[in-house]
């Protein structure tokens, strides 16, 4: 039992929910911006430099095996480098959004930090010292 007891205190501590939370908005994020490059962003790009869908973009390094009646008997084997380009825009996108995010994140708490906050009003001991400070100060003059 004490083995299932640490791993609840594990697992409910803040920091474990919140990081199970950021995976899953990291998650459908991902979906989006996915959904951003391939559906919005690259069919104009492909469109710019000659019609071109990325994802179609492949070197067949071995043809495929036909029999005598046209259907397959061996796949080609080809390398997709088009699907690997359209990942990498979709990192690079990913990345930038993220990077945008945290820099208006961290602009809110940078603008939090430099309103100056109200000056804290001073202990019973400071009071206490400055009473006695300013009773030395009568009984000087």
């Amino acid at each position: 039992m004490k083995f299932l007891d640490d791993f609840k205190a594990f697992a409910m501590r803040g920091n474990v929910l919140d990081m199970a939370v950021g995976v899953i908005i990291g998650g459908a994020f991902g979906k989006i911006v996915s959904s951003l490059v391939a559906d919005i962003i690259m069919p104009p790009i492909g469109l710019l430099i000659g019609g071109v869908n990325f994802s179609d973009l492949t070197l067949e390094m071995k043809a495929a095996v036909l029999d005598a009646s046209n259907k397959v008997v061996a796949p080609a084997v080809t390398l997709n480098y088009g699907t690997f380009l359209q990942t990498a825009f979709d990192f690079l996108i990913i990345a930038f959004s993220i990077f945008l995010f945290i820099k208006l994140i961290s602009n809110f708490t940078k603008k939090k930090e430099e309103a100056p906050a109200a000056s804290p009003e001073p202990s019973k001991e400071e009071v206490l010292l400055a009473e006695i400070r300013d009773l030395l100060k009568e009984k000087k003059n």
